[in-house]
């Protein structure tokens, strides 16, 4: 077996038959993994902005998760990893399909037309509140004083890039678009924790396909109800939007982003998943679709604080990563 992989330390699950032992990231290689899907995640913050303004948000949603089914089929089917879902780890991929993806995608895309991304990005990010105590209540896992501080730290620095005092109460969007992105933030808490928690008998790779199809499905069923048939006006960007949609922020940063929850604690995954908001703030100023504060470069200073002091310091009494 490669050096970089692992077997899970709980081991498999005894079941008929022989089951496939779920392959876990070692340090280094999961944290580059993580890095790449920090990267791909933030940048798509803007894009999806654009993406909102070019069609309606179901509809950009359905593209991206059936787009991303099919290449992912395909790439799976091409390794020769394509095989039936074992009945062990059919709650896994309900629940990765319908809540972390489906639905997840469904709340941010409507959310984004009342928030500005950079914005929006930081709200969804608050799943790192929800799933410190979920994870210690769930998985036992320690809370050492260094995770407390790195959450601290990150927490602080994302209510200081969200910048509430800034954000217009008293208009009806606003607060609907921010309590969309709190149900999307707490969905992903708690299925970042379950993947965590589930013994997997295949690993994110063969089993992505049956997740992004179940994510897929009620998607575009939904778009055809809410939004009727897609009304888009085709052009070489909004042709670039959905790419983007469907190869690296799918394909890619959505098995990234599984493997980063299934190989690190959930405390640490959340911590780590916590420097998205500030690549997704960047980029939306590099694109123009926010602008930089004073608070905003003080809380981004803070969340990268708390992601080294969580990551570096808190893994101390942990096992072995």
């Amino acid at each position: 077996m490669d050096s970089s992989l692992r077997t899970d330390a709980r081991g498999p699950a005894s079941g008929s038959g022989q089951l496939e032992a779920s392959a876990v990231l070692r340090s280094p290689l999961v944290y580059l993994v993580g890095a790449a899907t920090i990267l791909i995640f933030g940048f798509n913050w803007p894009i999806m902005a654009a993406g909102d303004r070019a069609m309606d948000a179901m509809w950009l949603a359905a593209f991206r998760l059936a787009g991303a089914a099919l290449v992912v089929f395909v790439v799976v089917a091409a390794s020769g990893r394509l095989s039936k879902v074992n009945r062990h780890d059919v709650p896994i991929v309900l629940t990765v399909g319908l809540f972390r993806i489906a639905l997840v995608n469904a709340l941010v895309f409507s959310a984004l037309r009342f928030v500005p991304p950079g914005h929006a990005s930081f709200v969804v990010f608050t799943a790192s509140f929800w799933a410190v105590p979920i994870a210690v209540v769930w998985l036992g896992e320690k809370l050492t004083p260094w995770r407390v501080a790195g959450v601290v730290l990150g927490c602080m620095g994302l209510s200081l890039l969200l910048e509430p005092w800034a954000l217009d109460w008293t208009d009806t969007g606003t607060v609907v678009g921010i309590g969309l992105l709190l149900a999307a933030a707490l969905a992903s808490a708690i299925t970042s924790v379950h993947i965590r928690a589930h013994r997997w008998r295949a690993t994110p790779f063969a089993l992505m396909p049956w997740q992004l199809l179940v994510a897929a499905v009620p998607t575009v069923a939904l778009a055809l109800a809410l939004e009727g048939p897609p009304q888009v006006q085709w052009s070489p960007i909004v042709v670039g939007i959905i790419a983007y949609q469907v190869l690296p922020a799918s394909s890619f940063a959505m098995w990234g982003e599984l493997t980063v929850c299934r190989s690190l604690p959930a405390i640490s995954a959340n911590l780590l998943l916590m420097a998205i908001p500030v690549i997704g703030l960047g980029a939306s100023i590099l694109f123009g679709e926010d602008t930089i504060t004073l608070a905003a470069g003080v809380g981004c200073a803070l969340i990268m604080s708390g992601v080294a002091v969580g990551l570096l310091l808190g893994q101390r009494g942990d096992d072995a990563i």
